[in-house]
């Protein structure tokens, strides 16, 4: 990372009242955190090529963390990609939260290397949650929907 896009990011932070930036780019993580005072706290560490950053929990998440355990199962990303709730933009979403899904039910589409790959329901169940949000990318093994078997 080079300085100057140091510098683009405290200005950014400066223009929009941020208190705190966090950034990971070729192996590198820089944190940034204004003080009390205005002044600048930094910090920056060097992150494996393999590790994967940790995503910021959704309040779908935070949610499902302070609710009473239920009986549930998640259905998890096969593979990184673009997640997609419709077949295309103008089309109904295959599933909504209250749905009944069945085995063999498309309930998603996953985007990977200009591949449309249909997710697959492999459980009878209602839909509890959705985890992703639409067009947006995903990891492999993260949870896209939270699901009550039936």
């Amino acid at each position: 990372m080079y300085i100057k896009e140091i510098k683009d990011m405290i200005n950014l932070m400066n223009e929009n009242d941020l208190t705190e930036l966090e950034i990971e780019k070729e192996g590198v993580r820089i944190k940034l955190r204004k003080g009390s005072g205005g002044s600048f706290e930094n910090k920056v560490e060097f992150v494996p090529q393999h590790a994967a950053p940790a995503a910021p929990q959704t309040k779908a998440q935070e949610a499902a963390e302070k609710a009473p355990a239920r009986n549930t199962v998640e259905i998890k990303a096969p593979m990184v990609g673009t997640f997609y709730r419709a077949p295309s933009p103008e089309a109904p979403a295959y599933v909504n939260i209250g749905d009944n899904i069945e085995p063999g039910q498309v309930i998603c589409i996953i985007e990977a290397m200009k591949l449309m790959n249909e997710i697959k329901s492999e459980i009878k169940g209602k839909i509890v949650d959705i985890q992703a949000d639409n067009a947006e990318p995903v990891e492999f093994g993260q949870a896209l929907f939270i699901i009550e078997p039936a």
